[in-house]
């Protein structure tokens, strides 16, 4: 009898050993974001190899593998894209957009008419951000319409009810289709065939390295998050 459990102890003491030496299953892997944009978020004006990235994208990285594209058609399947501030497209990449996203896709698109990035590169420079966004019809398709600023300046405005620093916005106006406007016009919502669609007529918000900052910018990033985590499946 005393042998029996004796044995019973030793098989404990050894089961709980192994589960104390056993490394545990580490957490489910982050979700894939890509990444379009002419912004200098991934790399600086000058490409140096030793920088870390802006702001925004060290905070993406804390939820998602950040994975930048040149174009739409690098896209898989039904995948979750941030398209800020992207260069114009050529034709064949906006329907390539548009049909990934009525098949699925889902897109937070940061579209400004009036971009006050600051910018050392002389205008014309094709390594320059645009300075109004390149839209040639895909908006229209959506269903909206993208108007620039009355006045130029800094706006304290509104994402989902948290506080953010904007820079002369623009405004969205539905024309058809199947969009919600909030925020005094600064966001849209839309079912576009499968997918979902953000628009955000402001990508200024994202420039948390600029100096002599006119506001709070406290919520700036956490508004982008929760606009992308929206998107989600």
């Amino acid at each position: 009898m005393k042998s029996s459990i004796a044995a019973a102890v030793a098989a404990l003491l050894l089961l709980s050993c192994s589960e104390a030496t056993t490394p545990k299953a580490s957490g489910s892997p982050k979700p894939e974001l890509f990444l379009l944009t002419a912004l200098p978020l991934v790399w600086s004006e000058d490409f140096g190899l030793d920088q870390p990235g802006s702001s925004a994208l060290q905070r993406l990285e804390q939820d998602y593998r950040v994975t930048p594209i040149d174009l739409p058609s690098d896209l898989p399947g039904a995948a979750l894209l941030l398209a800020a501030q992207p260069r114009a497209l050529p034709a064949e990449e906006l329907v390539a957009l548009d049909k990934w996203v009525r098949a699925g896709g889902r897109v937070l698109l940061l579209a400004d008419p009036m971009l006050e990035w600051p910018s050392e590169l002389p205008l014309g420079d094709k390594r320059r951000p645009p300075m109004a966004f390149a839209d040639t019809g895909l908006l229209q398709r959506w269903g909206l319409r993208l108007d620039a600023p009355d006045q130029r300046g800094p706006i304290q405005s509104t994402i989902a009810g948290a506080l953010v620093l904007t820079a002369s916005p623009g405004t969205l106006e539905r024309v058809a289709g199947d969009c919600e406007l909030a925020d005094a016009g600064l966001v849209s919502r839309c079912r576009v065939g499968e997918g979902q669609v953000i628009v955000i007529a402001d990508a200024d918000f994202l420039n948390l390295e600029k100096d002599g900052v006119d506001g709070p910018t406290e919520g700036n990033l956490p508004a982008l998050v929760s606009q992308l985590a929206s998107l989600k499946r």
